[in-house]
Parts: C-alpha cells; sequence; structure tokens
C-alpha cells in the first residue's frame, strides 16, 4: 500500500540552493511552457507519477500531441488524445462534477474540500494547450475550451478539482492573459524569446532577470518556478525515464487496484 496521498505536496525537482521543490497542488492550479525537449513533459510526469501512487486520486489525461502523456494512459481514469470535441465533453462532465461538489459544501456551510472529506482529487494534465486553443476545432469550440478552462482553474481547487496545463507554444493566442492570470503557479522552462518567457510569468519578469529565453539549450528541465503573490525563482525538474515510467505503472496499477479507465 503507498503512503502516498493526492493531498500531499508533489515533488518537482531541486531549486538553486539544492533545497527540494514540492508543490501542494491540493489547493492549487498550475500553467507551464517552453519549447521542445526543454524539460516540460518532463515536469509533468513528475505529477502525474506522485498522483498514479494514490488512492484518492483521479488521473484525467488530456494529450494534444498524445506521446506526451502516453506512457500513462494504462493508469488514467479517462484519456483524451487530439479531439477538441471529447475534450470540451470532459471538461463539461468536470464542470458539473465542480458544482455538484459546490452544493456539498454550501449544504455544509463549507469553502473548500480537504483530505479529511474522503473526496477523491480529481487531477486533471492537460498537455498541449494549443491543440484545443487554436489547432483543432471551430473558433467556437477553442473559446469553449478556454472559457471551461477558466472555470476549472478559478472554481475547481477548493472543490478538489486540480488543473495542470503546459504549452511548447507559449504566445499571446495560445496563453490569453485573462487564462495565464488565474492559475496560481506558473513555470517557465527555456522559451525562444523573453516575450514568450513573460507569457507564462507575467509581464517584466524577463526585464528583472528572471528570462527563460537565457537558459541554455543543454540544461533542460531547469526553468523559473513563480508561486502566488512571490518573485520567480530557479529550480531543476527531475526527468523520469521511460522505465521509470512503466515501474511506476506498474505499480500504480497494483495499489490502485486497476482503477484507471482509460478510453
Amino acid at each position: 500500500m503507498s503512503g502516498l496521498s493526492a493531498y500531499d505536496k508533489v515533488h518537482f525537482g531541486i531549486d538553486e540552493y539544492g533545497r527540494p521543490l514540492r508543490v501542494e497542488l491540493a489547493s492549487r492550479s498550475l500553467l507551464a511552457g517552453g519549447l521542445s525537449r526543454s524539460g516540460k513533459s518532463g515536469f509533468m510526469s513528475n505529477g502525474v507519477g506522485h498522483m498514479s501512487q494514490c488512492t484518492d486520486a483521479r488521473i484525467i489525461l488530456i494529450d494534444g500531441k498524445i506521446v506526451e502523456l502516453i506512457l500513462w494512459k494504462e493508469i488514467a481514469d479517462f484519456f483524451v488524445g487530439p479531439d477538441a470535441h471529447l475534450a470540451n465533453h470532459v471538461l463539461s462532465v468536470l464542470q458539473a462534477e465542480m458544482d455538484r461538489r459546490y452544493e456539498w459544501l454550501t449544504e455544509r456551510r463549507r469553502r473548500k474540500v480537504v483530505k479529511g472529506d474522503g473526496m477523491d482529487l480529481i487531477t486533471v494534465w492537460i498537455d498541449e494547450l494549443s491543440v484545443f486553443t487554436s489547432v483543432y476545432g471551430t473558433k467556437e469550440s477553442q473559446e469553449r475550451f478556454l472559457s471551461l478552462l477558466m472555470d476549472l482553474v478559478q472554481r475547481g481547487p477548493a472543490a478538489g478539482i486540480v488543473v495542470v496545463a503546459a504549452t511548447q507554444r507559449p504566445s499571446a493566442d495560445i496563453v490569453p492573459t485573462r487564462v495565464r492570470d488565474v492559475f496560481s503557479y506558473r513555470v517557465a522552462f527555456r522559451c525562444a524569446t523573453e516575450a514568450s518567457s513573460d507569457i507564462i510569468l507575467g509581464t517584466d519578469w524577463a526585464a528583472q532577470g528572471f528570462d527563460a529565453s537565457k537558459i541554455p539549450p543543454n540544461r533542460p528541465g531547469v526553468g523559473y518556478c513563480l508561486a502566488e503573490e512571490g518573485r520567480p525563482f530557479r529550480f531543476r525538474s527531475v526527468y523520469l525515464t521511460d522505465d521509470e515510467i512503466d515501474t511506476l505503472v506498474a505499480r500504480s496499477l497494483s495499489i490502485r487496484g486497476g482503477l484507471g479507465g482509460a478510453a
């Protein structure tokens, strides 16, 4: 039996001083961006890997490129590939579950779901955002996706629904400011330009020295993390090999009793 809980802090790597970087996802949301091979997908796998070892987690994978999260498909409760209609449907179902949980909280005069409530933490992992916001589907479906995403990111954490989203194309049309600003945590791996770095972290951070475009190409996994009301700090993410992911998947199937229901 695993000693991990979805409500525990998730280990993502170490900061520039060698201290562990542990993020409390249970009441937060996270946005990550960076070029291909910058470490973004490896960072995502750390979080999915943690949740895969928890019996109180549900794992929804929405993978626009399929290959980034496919190794985890077997333990996912639901897996969505580059299908804009299905992605919107899944987000709509999650929105309905969020509303149900808010009713549950209101009846008990409570403001958020906590570990002792016996509710599974629903974690939603989205990689690649651009597929659903600018590539597939109609303009209407893309706007619908953004609207659902914003609602889940804003209201979901209090209801025990957490969104972690990533893109390798950090630009204003992929990650509009109104969407970026509702994420609790923002992580920028190596970007092509200062502007791209600021799209993830926020305006003017690059000019203050927190510029992800200056991260060398030979430093995958190195990035800047910005938490709520704080300043960005440099860190390095843990990298999981394919074999290590396979080991975690096998252990997850044993721990969770085949809870995944991938479609």
